[in-house]
């Protein structure tokens, strides 16, 4: 945590929201500060998508989007994330477009020194191949975390025309490499038919619960919000969110939409009621503004970063606490 007064967002009663330079939320760029203590980076790749492409624009349309943010107080969560500790933009990571496995490479690269002693990374996409280079990098600092995984889709599956890293395929080779805690990640919204149904046989053989999002219509989200954080434990938690996770009505501007999907106020509900996980990395991904209206899909991507920021302040701040209690305890 730092300890110097955080440097906060331009004053948008001085400024309007409109004006000035696009930094996510309008934050100080990384190098404006002398430490920081969350980072929110854009990766614009998207050369393992498989349908639609254009999720390489994201980063720049979220944080347009990101514009429409009163970044200074979170009602739902009661946290002041950009005054209780300090946010910066890292502008984008950047990479190839035309080579997969280097561009892998080059991300995982990249984040690494952004992830330095108690540093959390926020990732703005790109598709979603662009997790597996995080989850590397976050297991250098971490060791293997638990996934908490927002989709429409597994992302499970082997291969796509003998490519072995893609957007459908980064889970599949995070669990091989071990980068993932046993028996501790879970897929949420879930849904859409599949290409065998051995699909989800192997899943779960992979270590992952699944939450489809057919079974909110009976669990409900409050029993779905414990069933998670059982799940998780006090494991550190990467959060990966494919803004396909949202019906098509709500996030029309992605790759591979799918009918059925979560509501706006659902999966913010889902999510906000994750307080107290140690979110040590986050993603949001998917999000290819060729295909919105009316940046519907990037100001979903926007909300759901800041809400990201909001609960990875508030699992810093209990940490924080529990060290300050076991020194009291210890003396």
């Amino acid at each position: 945590m730092t300890v110097h007064q955080p440097v906060g967002p331009v004053d948008a009663t001085k400024v309007p929201r409109f004006a000035g330079l696009g930094t996510f939320a309008r934050l100080p760029q990384i190098d404006r500060v002398p430490d920081y203590d969350i980072a929110v980076v854009g990766v614009p790749f998207d050369g393992g998508t498989s349908f639609r492409p254009g999720a390489r624009f994201g980063p720049a349309a979220v944080r347009e989007a990101s514009r429409l943010l009163r970044p200074g107080y979170h009602v739902e969560l009661d946290v002041e994330p950009v005054r209780e500790v300090q946010v910066v933009d890292a502008g984008d990571i950047v990479c190839t477009p035309y080579d997969i496995t280097r561009a892998v490479r080059e991300i995982e690269e990249q984040a690494l020194p952004l992830l330095g002693e108690g540093k959390r990374l926020i990732s703005i996409g790109g598709d979603h191949t662009i997790a597996l280079p995080m989850l590397r990098a976050l297991n250098t600092v971490h060791g293997p975390v638990a996934l908490l995984h927002f989709d429409a889709h597994l992302d499970t599956w082997d291969t796509y025309f003998d490519q072995p890293v893609t957007h459908g395929t980064i889970f599949r080779r995070a669990f091989e490499e071990g980068l993932l805690v046993q028996d501790r990640s879970m897929h949420v919204g879930i849904r859409g038919p599949v290409y065998d149904r051995n699909d989800f046989l192997r899943d779960h053989e992979f270590g992952f619960q699944i939450i489809r999002c057919s079974d909110l219509d009976t669990l409900g989200v409050p029993a779905a919000i414990e069933q998670v954080k059982e799940r998780l434990g006090d494991t550190p938690v990467y959060v990966s969110i494919d803004i396909d996770v949202l019906d098509p009505s709500y996030a029309p501007g992605t790759g591979t939409p799918e009918m059925g999907g979560l509501h706006s106020r659902e999966l913010l509900a889902l999510l906000r009621g994750l307080e107290g996980i140690n979110i040590v990395g986050a993603d949001v991904v998917e999000v290819a503004p060729a295909y919105d209206h009316a940046d519907i899909t990037s100001v979903a991507a926007a909300t759901l970063v800041f809400d990201l920021l909001g609960l990875m302040v508030k699992g810093s701040r209990e940490d924080t606490n529990e060290l300050s209690l076991a020194a009291r305890s210890a003396s």
